[in-house]
């Protein structure tokens, strides 16, 4: 066996040429971290310190979290040393094909900050693969005729493998006939041609055998052979002709399977069976028989399958026409596949931050987009855009990277999630475009206070409300969430005092009602106000305050109270004097009445119930005042008699009466023997009252005398006293003037003077009451003025109903002193 003349030289310029390709790609990519490993290393083998060359500490790994990205199956990054590891399979033949140079190329990323890294790792080729041909055995017919120098293409072997290591020579076995040299197609693959040395004779021999041997430039080397069996053939001496030795054909890359490419043909000078011509493929890979078919006849190739410029943008065709004598001529077709745009860009997340605080700053990256588009030229530029959200925009990061960030503020209130598509268009015509869409989950903070439904709350509340019960409720509302959207409500001021703040009004926490902790007077307290806070559970908490009007509505509670006229002690009526001479319109007195509530409640009305003379006094509806509606004639009554009714303006009303006693007289001296001597027209029903005040003040004077006496009787054994005095119920027996007490609301007070006569031989005792009203400046002196109730009642009734008729006498030993003559009229009207 030996080499052929030009063998070998083509693998010396391939050794030559590789390190000066690797070279230029490194001068072509100076910002990549470039690694070399030999294809099929096995899982896990460690490429390189990644980390370490990337700047990186092995402490803040776990923070960057490096990684590779993910279109790339081959390596994968350790997160504890930063060794960049191998994670799958690598055959370079598979990856590269033929190319001289294999090189992988993918990203790093980091994150915190975000960082992104080209890296490439060049494949280094191993003889894995030996030289194999297609056919065991290849049969050929020589003519005999067949003049030296004529050369016998046969099928090349095929190795996988690249470089140095891939097929670099054919060696053919000695003989005495045949030569062998190395041709190479266009495409740079080598194939081998038989060459006749010398003629042929089928006589002397007409079956020829050889060795063909293809050999590798591994070390060590590696082979494979084929047998060629030589048929020496009767002489066709015309061998068919293609009309030219090299087609040139363009397809569109998108044409269908069954498209007519081209029809060769050649042309065989012999006549009958020997012109017949066959075609068929030579020389040719499977991917060629993979995409074109053949027809053996006519020599028409049409496609079989659908082309892919991504894959393979050019291929050659190799064609033999055969006559029946076995002459053969080749021809070679070069077709150029046009890229179309038949490939959408592709968008890749490389990473997403998720879920997004609705605070986060404008120009906070969100997403790490790539584009990627397999088609060429302008069908492979991209531009990328959002469609839709305004609070969002892409920047360009580097090539084929994009960054997602914020455009404007969030609000999760408003916008709780967001659905961003991302599309990415080509350029090409028609374009063709693909989408993607990041859902984007925005988190809540607490960004919003509670809001109350109204800015101010008034509620009305009746008083004399049940304690415990609910007089108002107040709601607020926080669009936030969980934590930050709890409400708890609280008082926070009032204008109550503190102290009693808590023994009026409580407010429950939760729900917001405020109940009220006792029963409401309107009389002590029309009206109060408190603020209140609505308080989330956020951190920091957010509030807001609101303010609550509670005004308590009255009631008609309390009836109407006449201050005046005042009754005596014993619940009699006071008189009042009016002049003879008084002419029609003379204001005699006036009713004067009150009433605690307020409002309609509080309006207050006269009404004349009783009259002796109904037409002699008129009554002030709204004032109370009482005039003369007429002048007294000659046979109207000294004394006068009206009952008043004093009504509110409530629902239903309440009332209260007074009785005015009325006596014409110009003088009291004049008017006391009208008192004594002129008695008024009986009433049934007032002689009747007077009956009983009479039993019961007989009765009371006897308990009293019983009861003195019984006094008297223990002082005359103990003390040696010569004389008694004038006691006071409840005072000591110090002399002096009594103070009486003030007035005060739901009493009249009074008290009772006792007035004894020492040095009279008959035991006198007289009562006289007085009431704060008309209680004289000094004390009336006991041993001065004796009083005594006249027992007269001859003509069957009193000075009025249940008046005791008063006269005057001289106490034996003692004078009469009056302190002044209104002293005498205030005590006439006092009994």
């Amino acid at each position: 066996m030996r080499l052929s003349p030009e063998r070998g030289s083509p693998a010396r310029w391939r050794q030559v040429l590789l390190p000066f390709l690797l070279s230029f790609f490194r001068g072509a990519l100076p910002d990549q971290i470039r690694y070399s490993v030999p294809e099929e290393l096995a899982k896990n083998s460690v490429v390189g310190n990644l980390a370490k060359d990337l700047g990186l500490s092995v402490r803040d790994l776990p923070v960057r979290k490096l990684r590779v990205s993910a279109e790339k199956k081959y390596f994968t990054v350790d997160p504890d040393s930063g060794d960049l590891l191998v994670s799958d399979r690598i055959d370079r033949e598979q990856i590269c094909g033929k190319k001289p140079v294999c090189i992988l190329d993918f990203d790093a990323v980091t994150e915190k900050p975000l960082n992104i890294f080209q890296v490439a790792v060049v494949v280094q080729d191993i003889n894995d693969n030996i030289p194999l041909f297609k056919q065991r055995k290849i049969d050929l017919k020589i003519v005999e005729s067949t003049k030296p120098g004529k050369s016998f293409a046969l099928d090349p072997a095929l190795d996988s493998d690249a470089g140095p290591n891939s097929l670099q020579r054919y060696l053919l076995n000695d003989n005495e006939y045949f030569d062998l040299v190395e041709k190479q197609t266009p495409d740079g693959r080598k194939y081998p041609e038989l060459i006749l040395k010398h003629s042929l004779d089928r006589e002397e021999q007409n079956f020829h055998e050889l060795i063909l041997t293809a050999v590798d430039g591994g070390d060590p080397p590696q082979s494979g052979t084929t047998q060629i069996q030589i048929q020496v053939t009767d002489a066709n001496d015309n061998p068919p002709v293609f009309s030219q030795d090299l087609y040139r054909v363009s397809l569109q890359e998108g044409v269908p399977p069954g498209f007519s490419v081209l029809t060769v043909t050649a042309t065989d000078q012999d006549e009958g069976i020997n012109s017949e011509v066959t075609y068929s493929f030579h020389n040719v890979d499977e991917q060629v028989e993979r995409f074109f078919n053949l027809d053996k006849r006519t020599g028409e190739i049409t496609t079989k399958d659908n082309f892919d410029f991504e894959i393979a943008n050019s291929y050659t065709l190799s064609i033999e026409a055969k006559d029946p004598g076995d002459l053969v001529a080749h021809c070679s077709i070069q077709v150029e596949i046009l890229d179309e745009n038949d490939c959408a860009p592709e968008v890749i997340v490389t990473s997403v931050l998720t879920p997004l605080p609705e605070d986060s700053p404008p120009g906070t990256v969100i997403a790490l987009i790539k584009i990627r588009d397999r088609d060429s030229g302008e069908n492979g530029e991209v531009f990328c855009r959002i469609l839709g959200n305004t609070e969002f925009t892409l920047k360009s990061y580097s090539k084929n990277y994009y960054k997602l960030v914020t455009h404007g503020a969030l609000d999760r209130e408003q916008t709780p999630e967001y659905n961003v598509t991302i599309t990415a268009t080509d350029r090409g015509k028609p374009p063709l475009s693909s989408s993607t869409t990041i859902t984007l989950h925005i988190t809540d903070v607490n960004d919003n206070a509670p809001v109350f439904q109204q800015s101010a709350y008034l509620v009305h509340v009746p008083e004399n409300n049940p304690p415990g019960a609910s007089i108002a409720q107040v709601s607020a509302s926080d669009p936030d969430l969980g934590p930050n959207s709890l409400i708890s409500y609280s008082i926070v001021a009032s204008d109550l005092e503190p102290q009693a703040l808590s023994s009026y009004v409580s407010l429950n926490a939760q729900s917001g009602v405020v109940f009220a902790q006792r029963a409401f007077d309107h009389e002590h307290l029309r009206a109060f106000q408190l603020t209140l806070q609505a308080r989330d559970q956020g951190s920091p908490a957010l509030s807001t305050n609101v303010s609550l009007r509670v005004l308590v509505t009255d009631r008609n509670d309390n009836p109407p109270r006449v201050l005046y006229p005042a009754l005596g002690p014993d619940g009699s009526a006071l008189f009042d004097t009016v002049p003879r001479a008084a002419q029609p319109g003379y204001l005699v007195t006036k009713v004067v009445a009150v009433d605690a509530d307020s409002g309609h409640n509080a309006w207050l009305s006269y009404h004349v119930l009783q009259a002796s003379e109904p037409g002699l006094f008129s009554l002030g509806l709204r004032t109370g005042e009482v005039r003369t509606a007429r002048a007294l004639g000659e046979r109207d009554a000294v004394r006068q008699r009206l009952l008043v009714a004093v009504r509110d303006g409530g629902q239903p009303p309440l009332s209260a009466t007074a009785t005015l006693l009325l006596v014409f007289a110009d003088s009291l001296q004049e008017a006391l023997p009208d008192l004594s001597e002129r008695p008024t027209p009986s009433d049934p029903q007032a002689e009747l009252q007077f009956y009983l005040v009479v039993a019961l003040a007989l009765i009371s004077v006897l308990f009293l005398l019983a009861v003195i006496l019984a006094v008297a009787l223990r002082l005359r054994r103990s003390s040696s006293a010569a004389a008694w005095g004038c006691f006071q119920p409840g005072l000591s027996s110090k002399s002096g003037p009594g103070v009486l007490p003030n007035y005060s609301e739901g009493t009249l007070p009074y008290s009772y003077n006792l007035c004894v006569a020492s040095q009279s031989a008959k035991t006198e005792f007289n009562i006289l009451n007085v009431t704060p009203a008309v209680a004289p400046p000094q004390d009336l002196l006991c041993k001065d003025v004796s009083w005594e109730p006249n027992t007269n009642h001859g003509d069957g009734e009193g000075l009025f109903d249940s008046d005791t008729v008063l006269k005057t006498r001289q106490v034996p030993g003692r004078s009469l002193v009056p302190a002044s003559l209104s002293h005498v009229q205030q005590g006439i009207r006092t009994l």
